[in-house]
Parts: structure tokens; C-alpha cells; sequence
């Protein structure tokens, strides 16, 4: 047997859901260029689900299906109260709390297609005020229900920040969750189909999703870029700062990614969305510091900036806190991880690879005694 550590470059599924062809990402054939500058959230959604974009009379219904399946059960607010909120991690109180959501859910286990696509939109509906009503609660605040005639991005940031947001704020999370939607089979989205390819619940493929996402190898990228940014703190300090680094060996975070060569295509739109948000704010140096090492970073190294480099300074510039990004990039990606799971009941096999025995060989049992 051939072996190949971490899998690179191993084909392990076919998908109709989404490719990395030539450095360009689209889902279900649409660039994420194309996606990114002209359609909603909900529209995504709906594409990665159904394999096309609805029509109007089929996007209002999902509009709504969202809205009014995002108020959570009672007891997932008491569970939040229920624990030293302030000492755990945004992303375990996530992978959490999805997991509890199966409890009350009474198609839990009905496997049926129409069961798994009613529990689809509770998943999706929920995950933004799972993440919203965790944050307020740390905060010592009052949850905020979500507002009838609100898109998902604004009524995520209704309920996180309990007002309306202005429309530049809610384009930026709006693309935010497009262009996180969805990315080939990453770690998480493989994690979601393993789990499901035993006929396990799709409760638990999220939950299994989340747990990978939570390593500092896939999510988290975009928070380790703002504490950076922080680090460094005025904009003449970017270029010695990243000298150091480089000088003592230390990685760049958010610069350059796995699977492209000439540059990540989400990047530019979050940059673009960075620069008029910050703008917008009056902290047009995180702006300026990041594109001063990006340039110095993609001249010495030849790494462009990928999607989560400019993510940190757009989150930043909402005010949002820097340990909620990774459960926002979770909020966007549960789309994705829903697609893959039901592709995976769609045509399932038991995800089963072989693993190459490299230890020592032709031992024999010792009484416990002559050991």
C-alpha cells in the first residue's frame, strides 16, 4: 500500500457541491466571484442544498423558514447559564449546544429525506443564535429574538448586538457567509461525512464538524490575525514585526493556503469590505496594516493573503469579539457541511480507508511477572 500523510492530493469523493479547479472556487458551478458580489446568504444556501439557485417564490419561503425556526429552546438559554461561561471556548459551547439541539428535536432520528431537510433548516436557523445568545449571556445581557423581514446576515447581527446594523455592515457578514460557505472536503466537511457514512444522525455530523473546525489547523486563522494585528498596533510597526517573525522561523498567519498556488479567490472581496468598514469606523490602520504585509509578505515569501486574513479586520471593525470568529466561520459553514452530509446519505458508503502498520513485528506475550 501507498501512503500519503494527510491525505494530500487524495481524491476521496465525488461532489456536485463545490470544486477547486485552477485556483477558482465555485459552488455547483457558479464562481465564488459571481456569488460573492450578487447573491444573498439564503440564495447559497439554497444552491448548496438543491443543486440550483431557487426562484423568488422558493428564496421568500426558505427567507422564512429561517426566520421563524431560529428561536431556541429554553433549555439550550439555561444550559448557557449553567456553566463558568467566561472560562469556556466560544467553539466547545457551540459544539455543545448543537449536540443538546438534537435533544429537543423530535425527527432527531428519522432519517427520511424530508425529516433531514426540515432539520436542515432548524440547524442553520439556530446556529446564528446559538452563537448570538452565547455571546450575550457571557456579556451578562438579555438574549435578542430574531425580527421578522431581517436577512439571515442582519438578523444575526440583531440579535448578537440587539439593534439593526447599517446596510454596509450587514453586506460585509453577508458576504462574510458566502464566501465561507463551502470549500471542497476540507477537514470538517470530511469529518461530517465519515461521521454520517455510518448512518449516524445529522445532529452528529454537525457536532463532529465543529469538533474539527475547533483545531487551530483549520478554524481560528482569522482570530490568530487580528491578535497579531493587535500585537503590532500602529501601522509603521507592520514591517519590522514581520521581519522578526520571519527572522525567527515564525509563521505568518493567514498568508498564503493549502490548496491554492497563485492565491485564494475570497480574499480580494473581504479585502475590498476591510477597507470601507474600517473607513467607515475610523480604524483605517488595520486596513493599511494589513496591506503592508500582505505586499511585503507575497513579495519576500510569494504568499498571497487568504480568506481569513482580511476577515479579522472586517470582524474587528463591527465590533464583534475576537474568540466569536471562528463560531461565525461555523455559522457560514454549516451550509456547506449540510450539503455534504446529505449528498452522503444521497449515495452512502462506509467511509472506511486502510492505514499502512508501520511498528514492530512477530512479538510474543511475557507473563506479567518476567517483564
Amino acid at each position: 500500500m501507498s501512503t500519503t500523510k494527510g491525505l494530500e492530493g487524495v481524491v476521496a469523493a465525488e461532489t456536485k457541491i463545490s470544486s477547486i479547479i485552477d485556483d477558482q472556487l465555485t459552488y455547483v458551478g457558479y464562481t465564488i466571484d459571481d456569488l460573492a458580489e450578487n447573491a444573498s446568504f439564503e440564495e447559497v444556501i439554497y444552491l448548496l442544498w438543491n443543486k440550483r439557485l431557487p426562484n423568488k417564490e422558493e428564496l421568500t419561503q426558505l427567507e422564512k423558514d429561517l426566520v421563524e425556526n431560529m428561536t431556541l429552546p429554553q433549555g439550550v438559554v439555561e444550559h448557557f447559564k449553567s456553566y463558568d461561561i467566561h472560562n469556556v471556548h466560544p467553539m466547545a459551547a457551540l459544539r455543545t449546544a448543537i449536540s443538546l439541539l438534537g435533544l429537543y428535536d423530535e425527527e432527531a432520528d428519522d432519517m427520511s429525506e424530508e425529516a433531514n431537510k426540515r432539520k436542515a433548516i432548524r440547524l442553520q436557523a439556530k446556529v446564528a443564535s446559538v452563537v448570538a445568545a452565547f455571546s450575550r449571556i457571557r456579556d451578562g445581557k438579555d438574549i435578542v429574538k430574531p425580527k421578522e423581514g431581517l436577512s439571515y446576515a442582519a438578523n444575526f447581527l440583531f440579535m448578537l448586538n440587539g439593534e439593526e446594523s447599517n446596510e454596509l455592515e450587514v453586506e460585509a457578514i453577508n458576504k462574510a457567509l458566502v464566501l465561507h460557505a463551502d470549500h471542497e472536503l476540507n477537514a470538517s466537511t470530511f469529518t461530517s461525512r465519515v461521521c454520517v457514512a455510518t448512518l449516524s444522525d445529522i445532529y452528529s455530523g454537525i457536532t463532529a464538524a465543529i469538533s474539527a473546525l475547533k483545531g487551530p489547523l483549520h478554524g481560528g486563522a482569522n482570530e490568530a490575525v487580528m491578535s497579531m494585528l493587535l500585537e503590532i498596533e500602529e501601522v509603521d510597526n507592520a514591517i519590522p514585526y514581520v521581519k522578526e517573525k520571519i527572522a525567527n522561523k515564525e509563521k505568518i498567519m493567514g498568508m498564503g493556503h493549502r490548496v491554492y498556488k497563485t492565491g485564494d479567490p475570497r480574499a480580494k472581496h473581504l479585502k475590498k469590505m476591510s477597507k470601507e468598514l474600517t473607513a467607515l469606523h475610523n480604524m483605517e490602520k488595520w486596513y493599511e496594516m494589513s496591506v503592508k504585509i500582505e505586499d511585503y509578505i507575497k513579495e519576500e515569501k510569494g504568499l498571497p493573503a487568504n480568506v481569513d486574513f482580511y476577515s479579522a479586520s472586517v470582524y474587528h471593525s463591527l465590533g464583534i469579539k475576537h474568540d466569536l470568529y471562528t463560531p461565525i466561520f461555523a455559522m457560514s459553514r454549516f451550509s456547506g457541511w449540510i450539503a455534504h452530509i446529505l449528498e452522503q446519505y444521497e449515495n452512502n458508503r462506509l467511509i472506511r480507508p486502510r492505514a499502512e502498520y508501520v511498528g514492530p513485528t512477530k512479538q510474543a506475550y511475557v507473563d506479567i511477572n518476567e517483564r
